[in-house]
């Protein structure tokens, strides 16, 4: 766990092996193949400015393809390392690290962004969300994943009175520290609240059940949630829940930029004209120096 200045907790990967021990040998493969089919759903043929937030080690990426530029934002260094390794530092990668509460971009910057399996670690969503809606152009794309409260097994222990918390009730529970569901109606409530239009949920991963994983192979597993996916937009009992919306607003392009360093802003100061220092990207309105170093941008502290 990380603080960064008087924002809230961050839950860090940092060290971590997680793209490792949960995805590639975790027997997750169905849950992946799942996400890939309500993504390719719900993307757009293309675009120009992709911001991935929560990136880890770069799993989804490889499925932005049709976007000119992605910048992949972790808090975790070695996440974006690992992403790195994995897809090499050609030009359409921007690496990031960065505290989603301070995101280092100018307002309107991105034509599209993606959250997904991180809302859940944010204790306040509402600021999370709120800069995400801030680096967003009108009319933007922006797809949510959020680990659901009212799922059908939260449910059932609920009633079965293994489970004190309810289901039921919108606001956020807390099961492990800085691992968070989130009822849907609370996060629709929130969504429009900071200007955001819901045009499309669906629900995933209804068979995470470990009996059905060990036993079906994890196509067949993902072609059944496929079928029943589209039934988000009328009731949620799955434990992951994709929200496909749009910033209100008409529709503008992401502006064409010479250098990478005109897409940021200072998280301390919000200063607007970043420069190229020894090691760093510096501001000169606040003198804060943020590192810079084998093509990550390090915005978490200053140096």
């Amino acid at each position: 766990m990380s603080k960064s200045n008087n924002t809230p907790p961050v839950c860090s990967y940092e060290g971590s092996d997680y793209q490792t021990s949960f995805w590639e040998e975790g027997g997750r493969a169905y849950e992946d193949l799942a996400e890939a089919i309500v993504l390719r759903k719900f993307l757009p043929a293309g675009g120009k400015l992709m911001l991935e937030l929560g990136a880890g080690a770069g799993r989804n990426t490889p499925r932005y393809h049709n976007f000119d530029k992605i910048i992949l934002l972790d808090y975790s260094r070695t996440q974006l390392q690992q992403a790195q390794a994995r897809l090499g530092s050609a030009g359409q990668y921007t690496y990031v690290a960065a505290d989603i509460y301070r995101l280092p971009f100018k307002d309107g910057t991105f034509d599209h962004a993606t959250m997904i399996r991180t809302l859940h670690h944010m204790s306040d969503a509402k600021l999370a969300l709120g800069q995400v809606q801030r680096v967003l152009l009108p009319g933007a794309g922006f797809i949510l994943e959020f680990a659901n409260k009212l799922n059908l097994k939260a449910i059932l222990r609920y009633i079965l009175g293994k489970q004190t918390w309810s289901p039921f009730s919108w606001e956020p529970v807390e099961f492990v520290k800085l691992n968070f569901d989130f009822h849907p109606d609370f996060v629709r409530q929130l969504l429009r609240e900071l200007g955001f239009v819901v045009r499309d949920i669906r629900t995933v991963s209804h068979f995470r059940i470990g009996i059905l994983k060990r036993s079906l192979p994890a196509n067949f597993l993902a072609w059944l949630d496929s079928l029943a996916q589209s039934t988000g937009n009328w009731w949620q009992l799955s434990p992951s829940v994709f929200v496909n919306t749009t910033k209100t607003g008409p529709a503008k392009a992401a502006a064409p930029f010479a250098s990478e360093l005109e897409l940021f802003q200072c998280p301390a100061c919000g200063g607007q004209k970043l420069l190229p220092g020894q090691g760093s990207v510096d501001c000169p309105q606040c003198n804060a120096k943020w590192a810079y170093a084998d093509g990550i941008y390090d915005f978490r502290e200053p140096i």
